[in-house]
């Protein structure tokens, strides 16, 4: 059993940037492959980045390409997500979600574990 909290979100002008923080339970957690998602109201929860267990493999979303970075530090069992050049279409709230069977993986349908989000606001 894995329990996931985010943080580090919350309202930032446009041009910003924010990182995120997902801080995990669990001395397994080094062998999860982690993604963040986002869910803006009204739409569908959509991939943003995944990271492989060992952060050797990183995917991104085209939306988000060049101005997010995904990374890990096993040791302090948290992933981040640093979001830079933010834009009033990056508002939403941010989940990560993580997996033990799945190498790495961007449906959100292959990971188990979620955690509760954080609110990114982007003002123009």
């Amino acid at each position: 059993q894995v329990q996931l909290v985010e943080s580090g979100g919350g309202l930032v002008q446009a041009g910003g940037s924010l990182r995120l923080s997902c801080v995990a339970s669990g001395r397994t957690f080094s062998s999860y492959a982690v993604g963040w998602f986002r869910q803006a109201p009204g739409k569908e929860r959509e991939f943003v980045s995944a990271i492989s267990w060992s952060g050797g493999s990183t995917f991104y979303a085209d939306s988000v390409k060049g101005r997010f970075t995904i990374s890990r530090e096993n040791a302090k069992n948290t992933v981040y997500l640093q979001m830079n050049s933010l834009k009033p279409e990056d508002t939403a709230v941010y989940y990560c979600a993580a997996d033990p069977t799945v190498a790495v993986a961007r449906d959100k349908l292959r990971y188990k574990y979620w955690g509760q989000g954080t609110q990114v606001t982007v003002s123009s």
